[in-house]
């Protein structure tokens, strides 16, 4: 018999990436990714990254196969309900050029910065630093190399003009999240994690800790019973209409009639790069139960 985890994810802003690199323009994705909940999950757990989701050995834990505890968690079946969708935001950030205020520091183990602002520090007087500052000084900080003339690790950029950057966020958005597998107890260690967390968790980005309850407990079933048995999250909205129809989102094998290909089953989450591979989806309305379990003592 299958069980289902479930998860509350609610904060001011969301944002779920569904690409990694670097760019002008970051979207975000209009609910979450089971990459990046599966990762929330293992940051909980305190798996390290180097993690494969198969030992060459069979797991000590009787689980079968040589799974480990990520391997588990990948195999769970993906689904997720838009309680509150949000509303799309964006932030505009401009990244280098202006003036780079700088430290004694910056000077002693910087040969080029000393060299630019020396005419600054030859006029200041007195026995302190002072206020020395350099235009359009950038230090790029994926480009760090050891400096040939002093040897210390200093930026290989060190001008270029002002980079204006779009980042998309989802505030005030409220998803509920379903983990289902066979195995109760595994369920139920993953969500006593998530709320005692080893690793620090967000939603999609750094910037955006998750409010409030995170886990909403196991209970039988599948998750498309789950979501038309459970009420509406409590959210910006007025979430007193039992009756609203809902879209939800539900992992389907690729042969299922209607299932689309979405690029986000998490295969490792390496420091060099995270891989991903391909799962499948399909797309339903949910009308939730005349008389819906409500939730209880949940935190928002």
């Amino acid at each position: 018999m299958s069980h289902v985890l479930l998860l509350r994810l609610a904060a001011p802003l969301q944002s779920w990436g569904v690409a990694s690199h670097f760019a002008p323009r970051r979207e975000s994705h209009g609910r979450p990714t089971k990459s990046a909940v599966i990762g929330m999950c293992a940051a909980a757990l305190g798996l390290p990254r180097e993690t494969q989701a198969e030992e060459a050995e069979a797991s000590q834990e009787g689980r079968g196969a040589g799974r480990t505890l990520f391997g588990e968690l990948v195999r769970t079946v993906f689904a997720v309900r838009a309680d509150h969708p949000g509303m799309p935001v964006r932030d505009y950030q401009t990244v280098g050029a202006g003036r780079y205020p700088l430290r004694p520091r910056d000077v002693i183990t910087d040969h080029r910065r000393a060299a630019a602002v020396s005419a600054s520090l030859d006029e200041a007087t007195g026995d302190w630093f002072g206020d020395h500052r350099l235009s359009g000084w950038y230090g790029a900080p994926k480009k760090i190399a050891a400096d040939p003339v002093s040897g210390a690790l200093v930026s290989g950029e060190l001008h270029r003009s002002a980079l204006i950057t779009e980042r998309w966020y989802l505030a005030d958005a409220t998803f509920l999240v379903a983990l289902q597998h066979e195995d109760q107890q595994f369920l139920q260690s993953v969500g006593a994690a998530l709320e005692r967390p080893r690793r620090l968790l967000w939603l999609g980005r750094k910037s955006c800790p998750p409010s409030g309850t995170l886990h909403l407990g196991v209970v039988p079933g599948d998750a498309e019973t789950a979501f038309r048995t459970r009420a509406l999250l409590p959210g910006p909205e007025d979430a007193s209409d039992g009756g609203r129809r809902l879209w939800a989102w539900f992992q389907v094998p690729p042969t299922k009639h209607g299932a689309i290909p979405v690029r986000d089953q998490p295969v490792g989450f390496h420091a060099l790069g995270p891989e991903h591979t391909t799962r499948w989806e399909v797309r339903r309305r949910i009308t939730l139960d005349p008389n819906p379990i409500e939730w209880e003592e949940i935190i928002p």
